[in-house]
């Protein structure tokens, strides 16, 4: 103990290695938290993940832009790209501000981020495979179809959100879906391009198209449930770990 330091103030820097704000990860006397660690490791993966998703957008914009069929107004309407955007925006942010407190709003976008891409990935597998979806580069379609949807579902279960989420939150995740649907269906209607084959009436009439849209919200809705209850069941196991007294 310092000169002239009290004990309650020698003990803080154990206490604040306890909360893993600041300080070193085994400091002398302090007690070990391996939620300290947990974060150094969700802090590389998200780097590490927004380096890759966006090396992987670059080189297939580049790809394309070579072959002559890079066209921006298509390239970045693609639910994909959007999708995965969302997901490196909400990685950045966790990164920049790791420390500091999370508002109830900021864990909405997280969930928001997880079903989008939760569903880009069984769309994938459902609806587009062998479909021409301007991902030509094996490895870059794995990364944004595959990959990067698992790491942001993995990153939500294991630093859940620390607010609740109501399932009436599914609500506000399902209005930038229906609005990009009906953005989409009105330019196709009006210069023929579609991103995606199941939203072309040349395949089938507007009555498919309906069906396969209402098919999708349905699979949405299913997601954003199992999103909310896995962060909220996640989120109170990883309180009464840190706190074995809470109830």
């Amino acid at each position: 103990m310092r000169e002239g330091t009290t004990g309650r103030e020698s003990l803080a820097p154990s206490r604040r290695n306890q909360k893993g704000v600041v300080g070193p990860l085994h400091q002398a006397g302090a007690k070990y938290d391996p939620y300290v660690d947990r974060n150094v490791v969700l802090t590389l993966m998200r780097a590490a993940s927004v380096v890759l998703v966006l090396v992987a957008i670059a080189a297939v914009a580049l790809h394309l832009a070579n072959s002559g069929d890079f066209d921006p107004t298509r390239f970045f309407a693609f639910f994909t790209i959007q999708s995965n955007l969302i997901g490196v925006a909400v990685f950045v942010w966790l990164i920049a501000r790791r420390n500091k407190p999370r508002s109830r709003r900021f864990e909405l976008l997280r969930g928001a981020a997880a079903v989008y891409l939760t569903v880009t990935f069984f769309v994938v597998i459902f609806l587009l495979s062998g479909a021409d979806v301007q991902l030509d580069l094996a490895w870059v379609d794995f990364v944004v179809h595959k990959l990067f949807p698992v790491i942001v579902v993995l990153d939500w279960f294991l630093d859940p959100p620390v607010s609740r989420l109501a399932y009436r939150d599914v609500l506000v995740w399902l209005v930038y879906p229906l609005i990009w649907t009906g953005l989409t269906l009105v330019r196709g209607a009006v210069d023929g391009w579609y991103p995606y084959p199941f939203l072309d009436p040349a395949n089938g009439g507007y009555g498919q198209v309906a069906v396969i849209v209402v098919a999708i919200i349905v699979g949405f809705l299913a997601v954003s449930a199992a999103i909310i209850a896995v962060g909220n069941w996640r989120s109170g196991r990883v309180s009464h770990e840190r706190d074995p007294g809470l109830p």
